[in-house]
């Protein structure tokens, strides 16, 4: 098992959380005033971390949020789906981060983001975050996260204390178009890649985070950097897990009409953190994973199909499955 069990601590996310707002017409961007829907609670680590809490699970997050209705829309829902936010701080001043999406014709996406002036950027290294990553037994990073020079504060602390007591790290590129990496920041990206045990990329951010081009050889180079498991995410073309033994899975995709793709691959990940630490192997972790990400397509909000483990089970057993 490249992952820490789950009897050594919770897993815990670092990061940006917000609320989300959809508008609820087709088209490029937020040019004229449109009809919008929301707001949802959202933000990567929040989706993925969510999730994890609704497979059982322990986790935390650690982050913040204003006071103000928005952020409360987050903590409720976190702490509904068994999130450990003791070291989510409250800042009196800035208000929740926020993310505005509108859907253009191809299926593409364009945000409109405010993290760096909202509370989803105020928070730091608290002796409630200390009394956290003390007892944490998995750490997961967001590429999006290593934006935010808080975050990177608390993470670039965080991965030696939960690595010496014998915990793991897992990493998602995560990385947008609007997100901007100055060198810096990929350099750092770079070393947490390294350090993982498990890599959950999407597309492109193989090769990314492998500087190599072709999958066969971004797969072998990291490998042999140590990452122990590769888990690629596919989307509608499913998933395959490649491990440091030469082993491959390959999981055939679930069969659904799409709603909205925003926290797919978020909840995926959740679901296959949350999968092998609580010790299930790698076939049953990909379904888990794949049918968390399919069935979270199906529901309008980009955590609001997150699903528990007897949820998942429903959802295998009566959607279709194939290429």
């Amino acid at each position: 098992m490249p992952l820490s069990a789950a009897t050594l601590g919770p897993t815990v996310t670092v990061g940006e959380i917000l609320v989300e707002i959809m508008a609820t017409t087709v088209g490029p961007g937020f040019l004229a005033a449109q009809p919008l829907t929301g707001p949802y609670p959202s933000g990567a680590p929040a989706i993925f971390i969510d999730q994890c809490g609704r497979m059982g699970c322990p986790s935390a997050m650690i982050g913040a949020v204003g006071s103000d209705d928005f952020g409360r829309v987050n903590l409720n829902r976190l702490q509904r789906d068994g999130v450990d936010i003791s070291a989510v701080a409250i800042d009196p001043a800035f208000p929740t981060g926020s993310a505005f999406v509108r859907y253009r014709d191809d299926g593409t996406r364009d945000f409109v983001f405010n993290i760096a002036t909202s509370a989803a950027a105020r928070f730091g290294w608290t002796d409630r975050v200390q009394h956290l990553i003390a007892s944490a037994g998995h750490l997961h990073v967001m590429g999006s996260a290593l934006t935010m020079p808080s975050a990177c504060e608390v993470i670039d602390q965080a991965v030696g204390i939960v690595k010496a007591r014998g915990g793991s790290l897992s990493v998602d590129p995560n990385l947008r178009k609007e997100l901007q990496l100055a060198p810096q920041i990929e350099a750092r990206f770079a070393r947490l890649v390294a350090q993982a045990d498990l890599l959950l990329p999407s597309g492109d951010e193989l090769e990314r985070a492998a500087g190599i081009d072709g999958e066969a050889a971004a797969v072998a180079r990291l490998l042999g950097m140590g990452v122990e498991e590769i888990v690629l995410k596919r989307g509608a073309q499913g998933a395959t897990c490649f491990g440091r033994d030469g082993s491959r899975v390959d999981a055939a995709p679930f069969r659904v009409s799409e709603i909205d793709p925003t926290g797919a691959g978020d909840c995926f990940g959740g679901a296959y953190v949350a999968s092998r630490r609580l010790g299930l192997p790698v076939e049953q972790a990909l379904t888990y994973a794949c049918a968390a990400g399919a069935r979270n397509v199906t529901f309008r909000g980009p955590m609001e199909g997150a699903g528990t483990r007897a949820e998942l089970d429903g959802f295998n057993a009566s959607t279709p499955r194939g290429f």
